[in-house]
């Protein structure tokens, strides 16, 4: 069984910092795209960052220049270093994997269970 388990949400205030992590355990053969998704109340979820196996990024435009997505691949582990963070950053962020069990297997999508990211004065 695949399982991924977030930290690393916090209050914090305008112009500050974070960093989420998100950890996978379980059997994988391989990891095609790592992800972070938020999702702000009443509204649909949206793609932060992604970074795939070779190491290829992609950011949302609001947030290029301030977030940074990297991943430890010994630890199966993806990061988001959040600078300059604005009150538009709220919401809950939800990590997101890409993978395959075995070479015998397609890729399967698995969510984290979200972690709060609230950004106030």
């Amino acid at each position: 069984q695949v399982q991924l388990v977030e930290s690393g949400g916090d209050l914090v205030q305008p112009g500050g910092s974070l960093r989420p992590s998100c950890a996978a355990s379980g059997s994988i053969f391989s990891i095609h795209t790592m992800s972070w998704y938020r999702q702000a109340p009443g509204k649909q979820r949206e793609l932060v960052a992604a970074i795939t196996s070779g190491g290829n990024t992609n950011y949302v435009d609001s947030v290029k220049g301030r977030f940074t997505i990297s991943r430890d691949s010994a630890k199966k582990t993806v990061y988001l270093q959040m600078n300059g963070l604005k009150p538009e950053d709220t919401g809950v962020y939800y990590c997101k994997l890409v993978a395959a069990m075995s070479t015998f297997t397609i890729a399967t999508t698995y969510w984290g269970q979200g972690t709060q990211v609230t950004v106030s004065s």
